[in-house]
């Protein structure tokens, strides 16, 4: 096997991690456990990885502010505010410039190397790389996935399989057969036909086509598929909470293995929304994301050999806390508004008495000259009426926007439990990669092995 740049990397930042965690005889043990503070261990046995996909710092501030009781002096802190630790850099590899795709990105957070935009955990020469999930699976641990999108999109994939391009949906859909993942929910329903889904099933999987039957799966091996392609808007189911119960179901099902697992959450439709310049939407996200990082922060609470570590993979849309030159952000404007700009504008196409139904809707009076621009807007088909729903709601709330792509800023990064302090600081997304690779368990030297070199000293 040929020295690679990523190899030695990995060597010289696993001894820094060792070094530091003074764990190194128990990380090459089965079960790593040191004790650190008490019982706690200074190993993890259990990893959660949570993926804000998009949600650049910008998000966290807006959702700070968004959750704010204004009744009261405080600004209160958020859970991204209680788990902050450091940040990261995003950039992926030098072919594609300074700005990643979701891809690139979750690529080098699940192997730890850069790679082109579009690539699914391989390299610059489309080689395959090993991901995390992939090396836990070989130390016996359970893995799963908890995403909003498609669970055969960018991030999720690029955890669980290989391709030379995201785009090459149902090739990823086929090759989820073969990566024996314990959990998989999230949406696509488009991309797994039933003859597909038949195999899954042979291989001993439970398949879930309504989110109702969640409830009642109680051993691991399922394939929960919940919509079509993404799951619905959290803004446009209040109280559904579909991204917490998948994470709630998943940390039960994958805590049977006494060996541990890995887990990976992803909030995708905060980048979604942030793709459509939709901020009430975006915020709606972002507050099922933190529900979803709070059941988890509670699991580590109650399972003190969990390791909880989450970031976002990039930043999209260049949300603007404030615009216009004008120094004021009304979250009341954004809070209030009870459906997606999408939902109502599908409403207000179909209606007769489309005013009552969009103002309801936004539950703030428009102008006349606010209604005139809808109803041109309306006479121009539902895409456009969604556009000026979303500017009318930026207006109201002085939102601002730079792009409908991503842009190259770095993001933030949260942790909690042991070795969370690894995570402290500034420092690249493939070196969170290699730090939670440092952590899996590794196999223990066999007794021969062990012999051997004794009698060669």
């Amino acid at each position: 096997m040929r020295p690679t740049l990523f190899s030695l990397k990995r060597s010289l930042l696993t001894v820094a991690v060792l070094f530091t965690t003074t764990v190194s005889a128990f990380v090459y043990a089965d079960t790593p456990i040191h004790p650190m503070m008490g019982d706690a261990p200074s190993v993890p046995k259990n990893i959660v990885i949570l993926i804000g996909d998009g949600m650049g710092p910008a998000y966290t501030s807006a959702y700070r502010y968004y959750k704010d009781n204004p009744e009261t002096q405080e600004i209160e802190q958020t859970v991204f505010d209680r788990l902050l630790v450091g940040t990261a850099s995003t950039y992926p590899a030098r072919v594609s410039g300074y700005v990643t795709d979701s891809a690139a990105s979750a690529t080098a957070l699940a192997t730890g190397v850069k790679s082109y935009n579009g690539a699914i955990s391989v390299d610059t020469d489309k080689q395959t790389l090993p991901t995390i999930m992939e090396m836990a699976k070989k130390q016996g641990l359970s893995t799963g996935v908890a995403v909003t999108s498609q669970i055969n999109h960018a991030t999720p994939a690029a955890f669980l399989t290989h391709n030379e391009s995201r785009k090459n949906y149902d090739e990823i859909a086929n090759s989820y057969l073969n990566t024996d993942a314990d959990v998989m929910l999230g949406g696509g329903q488009k991309f797994f036909p039933a003859e597909l889904i038949s195999q899954f099933e042979a291989k001993g999987y439970r398949y879930l086509s309504d989110f109702s039957q969640l409830d009642s799966v109680t051993e691991p091996k399922v394939i929960g598929l919940f919509a079509e392609v993404q799951l619905p808007w959290a803004i446009d189911e209040v109280g559904a909470h579909k991204l917490s119960k998948m994470t709630a179901k998943a940390l039960e099902l994958l805590s049977q293995n006494e060996k541990g697992f890995v887990l990976l959450v992803e909030g995708s439709l905060i980048d979604w929304a942030g793709h459509n310049n939709d901020i009430a939407t975006a915020m709606a996200e972002m507050d099922e994301f933190a529900n979803a990082l709070e059941v988890v922060e509670q699991y580590v609470r109650q399972n003190n050999d969990t390791l909880m570590i989450a970031t976002a993979d990039h930043n999209t849309g260049g949300l603007s806390i404030g615009a216009n030159g004008e120094y004021s952000w009304k979250t009341d404007i954004i809070r209030a508004v009870k459906s997606s700009p999408a939902s109502i504008a599908a409403n207000a196409i179909s209606s007769e008495n489309w005013q009552d139904e969009v103002i309801s809707k936004l539950t703030f009076e428009l102008s006349i000259d606010e209604l005139t621009q809808l109803s041109r807007a309306r006479m121009q088909g539902q895409d456009v009426m969604v556009t000026a729903i979303k500017k009318l709601i930026d207006n109201r709330s002085n939102t601002g926007w730079t792009t409908g792509g991503h842009t190259g800023m770095d993001v933030q990064v949260f942790a909690s439990g042991p070795a969370s302090k690894l995570f402290s600081g500034y420092q690249d997304n493939t070196d969170i990669a290699l730090k939670i690779m440092s952590l899996l368990p590794k196999k223990a030297k066999s007794p021969a092995t062990t012999t051997q070199v004794q009698s060669n000293k």
